[in-house]
């Protein structure tokens, strides 16, 4: 197409996003550079400067949307339990047990060895400790995972003590495999020790039987 070609060709209109799409994108934008500073750079050097800096915006406009920074962390938590919800929610609970076993250690393995696990970890690391088993952030954790798990394996026969070691040990599993991630950045599979978990799952959940 020659110059005169392209200055006669009619201009696409400019959409116009409304002020709830700008607000959610900012917001989006801040989170998104809390999380890359944090598993780029740790938590202590993801200063109040590096979040704005990344993210485009002043730290007054970090403040007007999230507070102080502790609501930024927050925030960051909040979506990274959303995101393992939304992977989770790809298990159908229809499946066969197996089948549903292995989408869970799968779809559950793509979240924490992501970045956004990485800093979620950082965040709970440096959180203050909890003084009662179940409350602040150690509960709504807890919380999610429940109802993730009760949607997924809705049939398990296990009593409530045992299915709570049994997310625990899960929980622990990948969160292991996420840390050895992060202190060997080589890429190395971890078919072997994710067919491990599985394995357990089995046959603990009755999919062996």
């Amino acid at each position: 197409m020659s110059e005169a070609q392209r200055s006669r060709a009619p201009r696409r209109p400019q959409v116009r996003r409304t002020q709830a799409e700008r607000t959610a994108a900012t917001r989006e934008r801040i989170l998104a550079a809390v999380v890359a500073s944090i598993a780029e750079q740790g938590f202590g050097r993801t200063t109040a400067s590096e979040i704005a800096k990344r993210a485009g915006v002043t730290w007054g406009a970090v403040q007007h949307h999230f507070g102080a920074k502790d609501g930024i962390l927050e925030a960051v938590l909040e979506q990274s339990f959303a995101h393992l919800a939304e992977r989770l929610e790809q298990v159908s609970p229809d499946a066969p047990l197996a089948l549903r076993i292995h989408q869970f250690a799968l779809r559950a393995w793509e979240h924490f060895s992501s970045p956004h696990f990485h800093s979620t970890l950082e965040i709970l690391l440096h959180l203050p400790p909890l003084t009662a088993e179940g409350e602040g952030w150690q509960g709504e954790m807890v919380g999610a995972l429940n109802r993730i798990w009760a949607r997924i394996f809705a049939d398990s026969p296990l009593p409530p003590r045992r299915v709570a070691m049994l997310q625990r040990y899960t929980v622990s599993v990948l969160a292991g495999l996420s840390s050895l991630e992060r202190l060997d950045r080589r890429r190395h599979s971890r078919s072997a020790e994710l067919a491990l978990l599985e394995e357990t799952l089995r046959r603990e959940l009755g999919a062996e039987a």
